[in-house]
């Protein structure tokens, strides 16, 4: 027990000198609710809960394809609902205020690297040739996607309000599902700064 007291009074100094913490809104790919922690002047850790976009209808189907209910099933379509994701990642950041010539507020350019997780309800309909010729078949699966994500962009922050907007790009590769799979994600946001 003395040992936790002592590791949690020793993070303290580094949580209390964190800056800039904000809580907001990510709208973009994938659409979510953003807590951003500063564990230092460049350092940060973020957390995002929220709804993605779906894959493409070849995606689909071939993850279909590759498990079929039975040899003789034919995949006829399909649709998504559901779609969830879950974001934990780190990124450096660097006042670029001077290099734009900004008079009032500053901005922060930033990089990082993190882990995304996606599930998604996927309701496929097909067909099944030992069975019958006419009739359409249902079944509904999880589909589930994780992997890293690579992302930049920029922060700006105002004088006069609590708040800050952001843009950024980057990209998710699947490790698990479909190992390879890249997948271009971008957003901008809000964030109430405390």
């Amino acid at each position: 027990m003395k040992k936790y007291i002592l590791l949690i009074i020793g993070f303290l100094p580094i949580l209390s000198n964190a800056q800039e913490d904000g809580i907001g809104i990510r709208l973009g790919e994938p659409f979510s609710i953003t807590y951003k922690k500063f564990l230092d002047d460049h350092i940060a850790i973020e957390g995002m809960f929220g709804g993605a976009g779906a894959n493409s209808a070849s995606y689909y189907q071939k993850s279909f394809d590759n498990n079929r209910p039975s040899p003789n099933a034919f995949y006829a379509g399909h649709s998504t609902n559901s779609i969830l994701s879950f974001n934990l990642r780190g990124a450096y950041h660097e006042d670029i205020t001077d290099d734009l010539s900004i008079d009032q507020g500053y901005i922060l350019g930033y990089f990082g690297v993190g882990a995304q997780l996606r599930t998604a309800q996927v309701d496929y309909a097909y067909t099944d040739s030992s069975l019958s010729q006419n009739t359409v078949f249902r079944e509904s699966r999880t589909n589930i996607d994780f992997g890293p994500e690579a992302f930049g962009g920029a922060e700006y922050y105002f004088d006069e309000l609590p708040m800050s907007v952001f843009a950024e790009v980057g990209f998710f590769m699947e490790l698990l599902d479909r190992f390879g799979h890249f997948r271009f994600q971008g957003a901008i946001g809000v964030r109430y700064i405390f």
